[in-house]
């Protein structure tokens, strides 16, 4: 499924539900865009946003969701010229920490 960060039951219930329940148990269960293009979606929002910790998360969901390392690195590759080369290779740096740590 998805990991919901530790401390959001403790500290913020309501978001936890609404975390659980509407965008993880709604949104991304809608028929008209697949998990897979959804993952795809996301990274990009993500990585044009420069949030390293969710685009973290949403790597390992992709790969969940179908997207292969190749497709991954390709939208990364493809994404260096619209969000820059810091961003870019930064994420690329995320992605071969997740790949790693997925043949472990």
């Amino acid at each position: 499924m998805f990991s919901i960060p530790e401390a959001l039951p403790r500290l913020a219930p309501k978001l936890e539900q609404l975390t659980r329940e509407v965008l993880f148990g709604d949104a991304w269960q809608r028929a008209v865009l697949s998990p897979r293009e959804r993952s795809l979606i996301t990274i990009a929002a993500l990585l044009g946003q420069s949030r390293p910790h969710a685009l973290e998360f949403h790597l390992r969901r992709g790969l969940d969701n179908g997207l292969s390392a190749e497709e991954l690195g390709e939208l990364l590759t493809h994404l260096t010229f619209y969000v820059g080369w810091p961003s870019a290779t930064a994420a690329l740096g995320q992605l071969d920490a997740v790949l790693a740590d997925q043949t472990r």
